[in-house]
């Protein structure tokens, strides 16, 4: 792993959270993601599975998690299974776990090598009265592969039929969705990382530059700064490939004249950063670039003041829209009169700016949450108005990443340049920033 150790007492308080919210008598399994087959004899990276990092910190593959809060054998609480290793597995792959780094990561003390799995847990299962399963419940996710939690979870549902079976999702949807300091300070990391890759690209961005250029850049400081890779494939949209929500191709040139919109965002210890800004490619917006970008910040702005405890996210969507209404009548994009017959289920702003405001972050981009629940301190959502205008090849989306707290929202990118003036005036000064 690249980044610093992280303090086991977050992955002791969150498995304190989530026993402390299962059935009396029951245990709870978690397993680690699949080594996902690319082609040949080759493997994509591998990638943890967040709820089982969220418990535990163990970032390896091939591992299992038992948590039996109620087990009458005080040894068998918590239980950890991990990949044994050896010579052949040391040249070949490198380093994994010892029993007592997976104690020190982790702060669970009961250890075992993973062909000791089957006896005990046979033995476990007899003791316990029902059992937690860990499936992937995210409402965005939606796949034909089958994962190991799953596989895992029919070969448990066969062996021992007359069990009650638990769901672990809605669990983690309440728990991981309220972030504790040091999942904050991770997150602060992936930020800075995230900033330091944005005032490098200010400064490489020129006309006649090609967007898988930028990218590369992007990637440079965020393995500088010890990030994992990318939170999720980065965009970076020139000219009209703005206008495509999920634009990831990345191989156009950037031309005078044109927006560069950037979505990206760094891993850092697995909590994910999510920034956009958009940018003039010859360092000057057009005065009708100016006006939608100012147009954009407002919306954003006005939005980030309503991310507070007690928003319901539906409603914070309907009122953002709102503000966004006013902006594009404004812009002269919609007319008023339209505005006031519109039909109020198909609203009119939809046409250029389509998608929600705020999503929940945190180990994952899209992070785990029930949407449907009131926000609280602790939450870390995303805040991105944009506006599209095809017709005019103009794509701009802004976006930063907030802190629900008591005391109201907490930017956490605040210090990340935003203004029509800071960006003109870094794009003109090539000495604010050591390139290398």
């Amino acid at each position: 792993m690249k980044y610093a150790p992280i303090n086991p007492q977050l992955f002791i308080n969150n498995r304190k959270l989530f026993a402390g919210s299962m059935v009396k008598g029951s245990m709870a399994i978690f397993h680690s993601n699949d080594e996902m087959p690319s082609n040949g004899d080759q493997h994509y990276s591998f990638s943890q599975q967040s709820d089982l990092f969220w418990l535990s910190g163990i970032d390896q593959e091939q591992s299992v998690l038992i948590l039996f809060p109620d087990c009458p054998d005080p040894k068998y609480k918590e239980v950890l299974f991990l990949r044994q290793t050896s010579e052949l597995i040391a040249v070949w792959e490198g380093h994994k776990y010892t029993k007592s780094e997976a104690m020190e990561t982790s702060g669970v003390r009961t250890v075992f090598w993973l062909d000791e799995y089957d006896n005990i847990m046979n033995s476990l299962m007899n003791w316990a009265n029902s059992c937690y399963i860990n499936l992937n419940e995210n409402d965005r996710f939606s796949t034909e592969v089958e994962y190991r939690n799953l596989r895992k979870a029919n070969e448990l549902n066969a062996k021992y039929p007359a069990y009650t079976f638990h769901r672990a999702a809605p669990l983690f949807k309440k728990l991981r969705s309220v972030k504790s300091s040091i999942e904050v300070d991770l997150i602060r990391e992936a930020v800075n990382i995230t900033e330091s890759a944005f005032k490098r690209v200010l400064q490489f961005i020129k006309p006649g530059v090609w967007e898988y250029e930028i990218e590369a850049e992007i990637i440079h400081e965020f393995l500088r700064n010890k990030a994992t890779g990318h939170a999720y494939h980065p965009i970076v949209a020139s000219g009209k490939n703005a206008c495509v929500l999920h634009y990831v191709d990345n191989n156009q040139e950037c031309k005078s004249g044109d927006l560069l919109l950037m979505d990206f965002g760094a891993e850092y210890a697995h909590y994910a950063a999510d920034l956009t800004r958009t940018i003039p490619v010859n360092g000057k917006f057009t005065d009708r670039q100016k006006a939608v970008y100012n147009a954009v910040l407002k919306v954003m702005q006005e939005a980030k003041q309503m991310l507070v405890p007690g928003t319901l996210v539906d409603e914070y969507h309907k009122e953002v829209g709102k503000v966004m209404e006013a902006e594009l009548v404004q812009l002269g994009l919609l007319g008023a009169k339209d505005v006031r017959i519109q039909d109020p289920e198909k609203p009119l702003y939809k046409k250029y700016f389509m998608h929600g405001t705020s999503h929940h972050l945190g180990l994952d981009v899209h992070d785990l949450a029930d949407r449907h629940q009131p926000m609280q301190a602790g939450n870390v959502f995303t805040c991105e108005p944009g506006i599209y205008i095809a017709e005019e090849g103009i794509g701009i989306r802004i976006e930063n990443d907030i802190l629900v707290t008591e005391d109201g929202p907490l930017d956490l990118m605040e210090s990340i340049p935003v203004e029509v003036d800071e960006i003109e005036a870094l794009m003109s000064s090539k000495a604010s920033i050591d390139v290398v």
